[in-house]
């Protein structure tokens, strides 16, 4: 797709900001979904069906130089189970990375009881509990009901996590929940709902890919939805520049971020075999667009409890 088709397709979006200045130099990068896990705090259920270099604690040390080395400034720590422990790791990981200072700030998308809006108000009412908390995370693709997003409790604990500016990070990794994710910004129209590694496309798969083209096109038609180019390497044959170079049209720069999904990639705890050649792909597009993907829409998505509203 030729860049100017590209700017052709582009829609505005929910959090509009002025175009990037071009930088001197590689643009910051904001890893914007990085898990860290340890096997002392939560249970992980899901790790026994995982490869097996994956079940085991995962620290910054064993990725923090490869980050460095990618230009990598900010991360954000994303949830891998639905226990306040998690979370709380997380919370306890991310005040470590910056009292280090190699990187500069490390956030955290926790999880939430969002079945329980009387305790998710409790919760984001808690310095403790919000603590470098800049989203909220379920982990819909194991839940036993398929309707997790639409119950009514649910929508009430969205609507308390909108009001306090704290956007949804949507695991998608079912087709179902494509139609769920459009419906979900349809319904809370100033919630920020980002969808994680673009609905994980089934790369190689024509027939597949056509239904994720509609799909995904109707998710960027809600303006307060943001896509991240993440866990693209382990999604169908892993050939991910036709959908990354899809999303960039269809979402733009403002509302698409990166991430590395580190640890799980086409080789386990291997930085270099999934984000190395992603970010190096989004490089090749323009100053202005680099600038939005690899930092500037994460920086305005998440946004602790108490910085600056997001304009718009």
């Amino acid at each position: 797709m030729s860049r100017a088709s590209s700017a052709r397709l582009r829609r505005p979006g929910a959090l509009p900001m002025p175009p990037a200045e071009p930088m001197p130099g590689p643009a910051p990068v904001t890893d914007a979904h990085l898990h860290l896990w340890d096997l002392a705090e939560s249970d992980y259920a899901w790790l026994a069906g995982a490869p097996e270099p994956l079940r085991r604690t995962v620290a910054v040390e064993d990725v923090r130089e490869g980050l460095l080395d990618l230009g990598v400034t900010r991360v954000i720590l994303v949830q891998a189970d639905d226990t306040a422990e998690d979370t709380a790791h997380l919370q306890r990981t991310a005040r470590a990375i910056e009292a280090d200072g190699r990187l500069a700030r490390a956030d955290v998308v926790g999880w939430l009881p969002l079945t329980d809006p009387g305790v998710v108000a409790e919760a984001l009412a808690d310095p403790r509990r919000t603590d470098h908390l800049v989203g909220v995370r379920h982990l819909v693709h194991d839940e036993p009901d398929p309707g997790f997003l639409d119950r009514p409790e649910v929508a009430r604990s969205l609507d308390l996590l909108a009001a306090a500016g704290l956007p949804l990070d949507v695991p998608d990794a079912f087709e179902r929940h494509m139609g769920q994710v459009a419906r979900l910004a349809a319904r809370h129209p100033t919630l920020t709902v980002v969808l994680d590694h673009l609905g994980k496309p089934p790369l190689g798969d024509e027939a597949a890919m056509g239904r994720w083209r509609t799909q995904i096109a109707a998710i960027a038609e809600r303006p307060n939805t943001v896509a991240k180019l993440s866990g693209l390497a382990t999604s169908g044959n892993g050939d991910f520049e036709e959908a990354a170079e899809h999303a960039l049209a269809l979402f733009g720069p403002q509302r698409l971020m990166i991430g590395s999904d580190w640890p799980i990639a086409p080789r386990a705890l291997d930085l270099g075999s999934g984000f190395a050649p992603l970010l190096a792909h989004v490089r090749t597009w323009s100053p202005a667009d680099v600038a939005a993907v690899t930092h500037g829409t994460a920086q305005r998505v998440y946004r602790r409890l108490g910085e600056a509203a997001r304009t718009g």
